[in-house]
Formats: structure tokens, C-alpha cells, sequence
């Protein structure tokens, strides 16, 4: 019995299928060159479906005046295209929000590598079907090989034209279906005269330049493989899902190496092609090293653009960092450039295809030839490069100098010390190869002025020979290795440089105490960094999840509409141009704007802040930059990312305290309302319960009632009335508390008056207890509300003659001390528990007395401390006072 597990389907295949659930299928139609019939069959086939009952909108058909184009149309409906001024003309393009609104259930779209016009939304066409294909809408489109990006390099060299209109290999692989429209070349070039595709004056130009029958069947065998490619990759992507035993790939990878600068382009589309023809993965290599001066950024963008798994390392030997990577990713083939190595290094064997043909024994290497890898252009300098050499002179100049003036007490022969450690300055400061032509000139020097017989070139003696050369050696030597150590120790400083200026941008960042200055925090470094205005911008609902309570609120907003929140300097503001970019950019999670493939015409571009939420990336804020000059500074851009990555932390961080802040507000709100809650299934349902009960047997029986009982009747309901309208006050002076409605009306008020009264008061409302005054008459007035002070003196004398035992004394007492009047309550009952007291001015908290519990609402003490704080005052309490019993409540107020 076969007891093996079943086979299951390859789970990456299963990740492809759902990573393409929910967008818009995309079918190509691909010809090998113009006039193949590719627009014709897409409308034949469309017009077919349409019969059938589909929902076919035609969004944009190149007809250019044909007439079996026109023909092919037939019924099939046509979105209005979209006027667009342009430099005093009006542009038709497609309507990209017009097709979103009608969302059709196929949508015709042709050219895919059309470039729009400026001020559409997308640079390219294919953008325009990417978030078509995002919103659900499946999309026909048609588009020629040689704009694919790949094959533009191949294209250029077959046919000598070089296509300016591309479309990444991404598109094509990610498309759903691919249709291959062919036909000969000679049947191609008869339409072509017969004036099926040109007018007569451009067919003429075409025969004469792309349209040769060479370039044509190679441009057909090109189209042949792509498709090959596809429907290979279509049957091995349905045995993997089906997990069907097969012909399975040996495991080729490809590894390109880029260069920096507009080199590396040939590389990469090279290493493409090898990919796709060995169905192997590309991977992308950059090694960085000391004094590189020239910038890999458009390689590594062009090698994502085409798939590739990019990656970027330091490395002094780079012969040994590519190996290594190229072994520890298990690499096959290497493809590099030829390039234009040093003429030394080239004489020497050290050029880098030299050292991995040595080296690489167990990979196939791949050079592209030199005249498609051209030299990279060095990073623009602040100065001409000519200026350098000026160090030469003066350096060796300087050197002379000093062996002048230590001419006669130095040997002749020492003075090549001198010139040596000139010799070195030059490496450190410049290069090896001006301290090379230090040496030499500091040779000749030093030979002429000093050395025996001076003033001419001859060395006499054979000492002076064997120090010339020493003198030579050592000065070979030391350019060479000190030009390396300068270049290493400036890198170094650059890196260490970088590195500060992040510490420092974690520092500040952390160090911001509210959200809204770390926001402002954020837009000025950016400011900083790019020279320029900055401005951060937050989605709808982030920023006024502040000022709109209620999360109902907030989700009524729409989140990708984006708000200003900090701007530096403080007026700038995006134009109506910038915010459609940056609302594109809050949509979608992309950079849009200034210097990206999305309306790339705005002054401003936005770059998204992005965070993950519960497994999903979601955009934090937009960071908006418009850098002053039109050259990009690659410095800068690294800086900008870094400041991205902290400031998307930083806004996450400082979201989540607000969030926990939130949190515990919300927390201590709803333990407030479990307590009144509480409190009033207590405290409001005695009273109510009296009151109910005496008007119930009053309206019973109250004729059989004598005078008396119904007066004691009457009068329990009055007391119990009375203890309600006070517990009702109570509540009402929290909520004003606590919603800073107490506004004190200061005037100097006679505390001695005021404690006077209290006492009388409150030794009328609990008989059998007395207050004990101790006033003295020389009090000062300090400057409260008479009727504030009032109420909190009747709450705490009320407070301790409850719970003074029956017959009991209160002390009440008044002194000066300093700048402060202090008042005292001090009653004789059973004390607060050492664990209670620093609670007892918590709303609707009542301490646990030892001998009993007196009925109130435990709100007394609390209204006490409220309108105290109003009127600058404090209050504490303490327990116990003497012989382990009493409490003592002590109010200080600014003399």
C-alpha cells in the first residue's frame, strides 16, 4: 500500500494566482513591427464578444487613417477622449478617470508604449493600464517588440534606430494572456507599398530606413522568441500549480554587474535576455568602493524596472565581493561590461574581466561589447578637474623651498626626504596619479638643484644613482598606497558624516513631544537637506482624528485625500497640479510628481511615509519636496531616504503613545461612568425610595394620619428632597470641573467672616456636634470667590462632622504661614485607612471607615480640590491625627 503523501501544488505558483486575484486581467497583442494586423485582430476579436453579450468599450484606436482599421471598428462603443493644452495646441489623449467611472468589463486600449501627453496623470500609457488593472478592469492592448525594454538595445544594433518609447518586461510578464500577430516580411513590405500602412511619402521613408526585410525577419524571429518565452512560462507556471512532472529549469542564474552611470544599461538588458532565454532569475549586483565617484542609481533602478533582485555592497577587492556573492547566491553566468580600464591596469592584467577569467573558473562569464558599455561620466565636480593638477606644483614648489633654506646643513642626499613627504601630501590630498607626477618632477628638482654636479641632469657618483633610485621605488610606492588610503580615509569621513547627520536626525526626531513638532521637526530637515521648500502632508482622517471626535467620524473620510499639517517655510503651499500628484501618491502608495513616472510635470514630488498595520502597508503621511536647480543631487536623494525611514518610525511611534494616551483617557472616562453609574443605583435610590414612600401613604391613607405623622411624613420628604437636590449639585459641579467651566470671580474676601459662617452652619445641620474655632482676628484677605471658598468650606466641614463620633468636637483653625493662609478641618472619627488616603479626592471614591461608613455621595472632597485648584489653592489630607483616630483636611491659599 502506497503510503506517500499526495503531491501538492507548488506554493509559489499558488502565491502567483493570488497576487493577481482581484486585478484586471491584461491581454497583449504582439506584432514584430507596425502594419502587422495586431489593432485589426484586437477589434475583430472584441466586436466577436461583443456579439456574444460582453461589455467591450473601445478607450483609445490608433486608426492613423487606415481605412481596413476604420472598417474593424464597426459598432464597439468609444469613450470621448480628453483634450489637453499644450503649448497653444490642443492634445486628445485618453481619459483615464473617464474609463475608471464607466468601469467596462473589457476596455480597448492601444499602443501600449505611447507616451502621454504632459499634464496627464501618467507619463506612459502602461501606467495608465496599471491602475486600470488595480480597480478591476480588464484590459486588450497592442504594442510592437521593440519597445520592449529589454530589446531596445537589440532593436538599436538591428535596424539602427533606437526606440525612445519603452515598456518594462514587467508589463508583458505580468500580462494575463499574449497574442502573437505575424505575417512575412515580403507580405508586410507589399503592404507597406500598397499604402496599407504609411501615406506614400512615409512608406518611402520606412522602406528606405526600419522597414528592410533583414531588419523585418529578425524583428519577427525577435517577436517569435518573446512569445516562445511566454508560452513556456505559461506551461511551467500550470505544472507548478498542478505539480505535472516535467523538463523543470537546472537551476541557471543570471548575475549582472552594475556599473555606475548610463552604462550599465547595455548590461542589463543583456543579462535580461539571457534570463528569459535560460528561465532563470536575475540578479543584480552593485559593488561600492572608496573614491567611486560615479552613481549607480539609474542602474539599480533600471535593473527593478526589469525585474531583478537588486543588491549593494562595500568592497576593496572587487573581483573577490563578486565572487563571493555570486557564490552565496548560487549564480551561473556573470554579465559585465567591457568598459575603459586604466591603460596601466590593462598592460598589468589587473583589469576585472581579467582577474574573473583567472578567478571564475566555475562561471560563464558574458562581457558586453565595449562599444554598448560606454565609460561612465563621473559625478558632475564643484570645481574643473584641472584644478587638482595645481597641487602638484605647489606642493613639490613648497618641498624646494624648505631644501633651499636647509641647503649647506642637510646632505645632499637627505633633501629626497623632503620631497617624499611632498610626494605623500599629493596622494593623501589628490590622487596617485598626480603624486606619480609629483615624483617625477620632484626628481628632476631635486637632481638639478642639488645633486652633484647642480644645475644639470648628470649624476656623478654611484651613491647618487643607487638613491635615485631608492628615491624612485619609494615614491612609487607610496603613491600608490597613499592614494588608496586617502580615498579610503575620505569615503570613510563621508560615511562616518552620514552617519552623524542620521544620529542626530534619530535624536531630534525622538526629542519631539507632541505630534504637532514632530511633523514640523521632519518638513525643516527635509527643507535642510534639499535646499528647497518642504511640506508633509497627512491623509483626511489621520489629520483630524484630533479636532473630530468619534470614530464613526472618522471613517465617514476618506482616506486618500491629503491634508497640509506642516510646511517649512511656514507659507508655502502645493499648487492644484502638485495635489492631484499627491493624491495619486496617497492612493496608491507610489512616489508621484516632479522627477517620477507620474505627472512628472508638477514643480512639487511626494514621497509616500509608509508603516504596517495589522500585516498591510499603509501610508502615514506624504512627504512633499520642490528642490530648487533641475540637477538631481544623489546625496541628497540617499539623505531624503534615510529621513523617510526615521520619520515614518517616529510618526508610527508618536501615533501609537497618542493612541495608548487615548487609550487610558478613555479607560479613566469609563471607570468615572461605572462609578457614577454606581453612585446613582446607591445614593439616588434611598432618597427616592423615602420621598416615594411617604407621598404613597400620604396619598393613602393621610386622613387617618394624625397631624403629627403626616408633618414627620412631610418632613422626610423635604430632608430627603433636600439630599437629592445636593447630590444633583454635586454631579453638575464634577462635570463644570472637569470641563473647565469654573471661572473664579477673585476679590479679597474676610476668611475669618467666612469660616464663622461655615461653622454655624454646619453645627445647624448636625446636631449634638460642635466646631471649635481657632481665628485669629489679624488674618489677611487674600484674594478668592467668596462663594467658591463657601462651597468648599461646606463640604469639608459637612465631610468631618459626619464622621465625627456622636457628641464629637471639629477643630477648625486659621494661621499665616509665609506667603500662604492656611485653613485646617480636623475632626475626632475613626481615620483613613493609610491605603485609601491618596485616593480620597478620586470622584464617587468614600473611604472605608473603621467604626462605620456615613452615607454620601464621595463626591464632597473631590468638588473640594476642584475649586480649590481654581481658585490656586491646594488641599491634602492626613490621618491619623491623635491616638490613632481623626483626620485632618488642610486648604492653602496665596495670601
Amino acid at each position: 500500500m502506497n503510503t506517500a503523501e499526495p503531491e501538492r501544488p507548488d506554493p509559489d505558483a499558488l502565491a502567483e494566482i493570488a497576487a493577481r486575484e482581484g486585478r484586471g486581467r491584461l491581454k497583449v497583442f504582439l506584432g514584430a513591427a507596425p502594419g502587422v494586423g495586431k489593432t485589426v485582430e484586437m477589434l475583430t476579436e472584441a466586436r466577436r464578444l461583443q456579439e456574444l453579450g460582453s461589455d467591450v468599450l473601445i478607450g483609445l484606436a490608433e486608426t492613423h487613417g487606415r481605412a481596413e482599421t476604420e472598417a474593424a471598428i464597426g459598432p464597439l462603443p468609444r469613450l470621448p477622449l480628453r483634450a489637453i493644452a499644450y503649448r497653444g495646441q490642443v492634445l486628445h489623449e485618453f481619459d483615464l478617470d473617464a474609463a475608471l467611472a464607466r468601469r467596462p468589463g473589457i476596455l480597448l486600449l492601444d499602443e501600449l508604449a505611447h507616451t502621454n501627453a504632459p499634464g496627464s496623470r501618467h507619463a506612459k500609457r502602461w501606467q495608465d493600464v496599471e491602475e486600470l488593472r488595480d480597480a478591476g478592469i480588464e484590459v486588450w492592448t497592442t504594442m510592437n517588440v521593440q519597445h520592449l525594454e529589454s530589446s531596445a538595445e537589440a532593436v538599436a544594433r538591428v535596424t539602427g534606430v533606437r526606440v525612445a518609447e519603452t515598456v518594462p518586461d514587467a508589463v508583458l510578464k505580468g500580462a494575463d494572456a499574449v497574442e502573437l500577430v505575424d505575417i512575412p516580411p515580403a507580405e508586410l513590405l507589399e503592404r507597406m507599398r500598397a499604402g496599407k500602412i504609411y501615406r506614400p511619402e512615409q512608406a518611402e521613408r520606412a522602406l528606405r530606413g526600419f522597414f528592410k526585410e533583414g531588419a523585418l525577419a529578425a524583428l519577427r524571429e525577435l517577436a517569435l522568441r518573446r512569445t516562445a518565452d511566454r508560452v513556456d512560462a505559461d506551461v511551467t507556471s500550470w505544472m507548478r500549480r498542478n505539480r505535472v512532472a516535467g523538463p523543470w529549469p537546472v537551476g541557471e542564474r543570471v548575475l549582472a554587474l552594475i556599473p555606475g552611470g548610463a552604462s550599465a544599461d547595455p548590461v542589463l538588458q543583456q543579462a535580461r535576455r539571457l534570463a528569459d532565454a535560460l528561465h532563470a532569475p536575475l540578479l543584480a549586483l552593485h559593488v561600492e568602493q572608496p573614491g567611486q565617484d560615479s552613481d549607480p542609481g539609474p542602474g539599480i533602478a533600471l535593473a527593478q524596472q526589469l525585474g531583478a533582485e537588486t543588491e549593494v555592497t562595500t568592497a576593496t577587492d572587487l573581483p573577490a565581493a563578486i565572487l563571493a556573492h555570486a557564490r552565496a547566491r548560487r549564480a551561473t553566468h556573470i554579465i559585465l561590461g567591457r568598459g575603459e580600464p586604466p591603460w596601466w591596469r590593462r598592460i598589468f592584467g589587473r583589469t576585472l574581466i581579467a582577474a574573473l577569467a583567472r578567478q571564475a573558473r566555475e562561471f560563464t562569464l558574458h562581457v558586453v561589447p565595449s562599444q554598448a558599455a560606454a565609460q561612465a561620466a563621473p559625478l558632475p565636480r564643484p570645481w574643473p578637474g584641472w584644478t587638482t593638477w595645481l597641487a602638484v606644483p605647489l606642493l613639490v614648489g613648497a618641498a624646494t623651498l624648505v631644501c633651499t633654506a636647509l641647503d649647506g646643513m642637510v646632505p645632499d642626499a637627505g633633501f629626497g626626504m623632503v620631497y617624499l613627504a611632498a610626494i605623500v601630501a599629493i596622494a593623501a590630498i589628490v590622487g596617485p596619479l598626480h603624486a606619480g607626477a609629483g615624483a617625477v618632477l620632484s626628481f628632476l628638482i631635486w637632481n638639478f638643484l642639488f645633486l652633484p654636479p647642480r644645475y644639470t641632469l648628470t649624476i656623478a657618483s654611484a651613491q647618487d644613482v643607487l638613491g635615485a633610485v631608492v628615491f624612485g621605488a619609494v615614491a612609487a610606492l607610496l603613491a600608490g598606497t597613499t592614494g588608496r588610503l586617502g580615498r579610503n580615509v575620505r569615503a570613510a569621513a563621508m560615511r562616518l558624516a552620514a552617519l552623524r547627520r542620521l544620529t542626530a536626525l534619530s535624536r531630534r526626531l525622538n526629542a519631539q513631544a507632541s505630534m504637532a513638532e514632530l511633523q514640523m521637526a521632519v518638513v525643516e530637515e527635509a527643507a535642510r537637506i534639499i535646499g528647497g521648500p518642504a511640506c508633509l502632508l497627512l491623509p483626511l482622517d489621520e489629520a483630524l482624528a484630533t479636532t473630530l471626535p468619534g470614530q464613526f467620524i472618522r471613517d465617514a473620510i476618506l482616506q486618500a485625500e491629503p491634508v497640509l499639517r506642516a510646511a517649512s517655510p511656514a507659507d508655502v503651499t502645493p499648487d492644484d497640479g502638485a495635489m492631484a500628484a499627491a493624491r495619486w501618491a496617497m492612493a496608491h502608495g507610489r512616489a508621484a510628481g516632479r522627477g517620477t513616472a507620474t505627472l512628472p510635470t508638477s514643480a512639487w514630488r511626494f514621497l509616500p511615509l509608509t508603516a504596517q498595520r495589522d500585516g498591510e502597508p499603509i501610508v502615514l503621511a506624504l512627504l512633499g519636496l520642490r528642490p530648487e536647480g533641475g540637477s538631481a543631487d544623489p546625496e541628497a536623494d540617499r539623505a531624503i531616504e534615510a529621513l523617510l525611514d526615521q520619520a515614518a518610525v517616529a510618526l508610527e511611534r508618536a501615533r501609537l503613545a497618542e493612541t495608548a494616551a487615548n487609550a487610558r483617557a478613555r479607560g479613566q472616562t469609563e471607570a468615572l461612568r461605572t462609578a457614577l453609574l454606581t453612585s446613582l443605583g446607591h445614593d439616588l435610590r434611598t432618597p427616592l425610595t423615602v420621598i416615594r414612600g411617604a407621598a404613597e401613604t400620604l396619598r393613602t391613607a393621610g386622613a387617618a394620619l394624625s397631624a403629627v405623622t403626616r408633618a414627620d411624613l412631610l418632613m422626610s420628604i423635604e430632608e430627603e428632597a433636600t439630599r437629592l437636590a445636593r447630590w444633583m449639585s454635586a454631579i453638575l459641579d464634577i462635570v463644570r470641573l472637569e470641563t473647565g467651566q469654573v471661572v473664579p470671580r477673585r476679590e479679597p474676601v474676610d476668611v475669618a467672616q467666612a469660616l464663622e459662617e461655615a461653622a454655624l452652619r454646619a453645627e445647624q445641620a448636625h446636631p449634638g456636634r460642635t466646631v471649635q474655632r481657632d481665628l485669629p482676628a489679624d488674618l489677611p484677605r487674600p484674594r478668592l470667590d467668596a462663594a467658591l471658598l463657601d462651597r468648599v468650606l461646606e463640604n469639608v466641614l459637612d465631610n468631618a462632622m459626619k464622621y465625627s463620633k456622636p457628641g464629637g468636637v471639629v477643630q477648625l483653625l486659621a494661621r499665616r504661614e509665609g506667603s500662604e493662609v492656611v485653613l485646617a478641618v480636623e475632626d475626632d472619627g475613626p481615620g483613613i485607612r493609610p491605603e485609601d488616603l491618596p485616593r480620597v479626592f478620586d470622584p464617587f471614591f468614600r473611604a472605608a471607615r473603621t467604626d462605620s461608613i456615613a452615607a454620601g455621595s464621595g463626591l464632597g472632597l473631590s468638588i473640594c480640590r476642584g475649586l480649590a485648584s481654581a481658585m490656586g489653592g491646594r488641599i491634602a489630607a492626613e490621618s491619623p491625627v491623635a491616638a490613632e483616630r481623626g483626620t485632618r483636611v488642610t486648604l492653602r491659599f496665596p495670601a
